[in-house]
């Protein structure tokens, strides 16, 4: 009985360090093309295949295209935020190539705890 007690809390424990991780802050600021980072930055393409680490993370293709609607700032500047299709979310300025730039001056806002949830059919998932 003892042993089935503590393997269902290393697995609470296990649950509980996986939900904290997707739902840590990413950075505390972030740029966007308007106050309310709803209008699109640039239109980028990408340079190589990437799959995030989680799920609040936009998983593309070499030659996808992705709009750009904000790029975290100060202490986490690689990650910008965009779109392809209907999928959403954070991937490294470093494996994409700007094609467009549609804004010319960047607005700094902070960013906020629903910035950093995972967004699945029009709905947030707190894991």
């Amino acid at each position: 009985m003892s042993r089935i007690l503590d393997q269902r809390i290393l697995l609470l424990l296990i649950s509980f360090s996986a939900s904290v991780q997707s739902t840590k802050v990413l950075s505390e600021w972030k740029k966007c093309g308007d106050p309310e980072c709803e209008k699109a930055m640039s239109r980028v393409q990408a340079t190589t295949d990437y799959l995030g680490p989680d799920c609040r993370f936009l998983n593309f293709k070499t030659g996808e295209e992705i709009m750009v609607y904000s790029k975290l700032s100060r202490e986490n500047e690689n990650l910008w935020t965009g779109s392809k299709g209907k999928d959403f979310g954070y991937f490294p300025r470093d494996v994409v190539k700007v094609e467009e730039v549609f804004i010319g001056e960047e607005v700094e806002v902070l960013t906020k705890e629903t910035d950093f949830l995972c967004l699945h059919e029009d709905k947030y998932v707190f894991e």
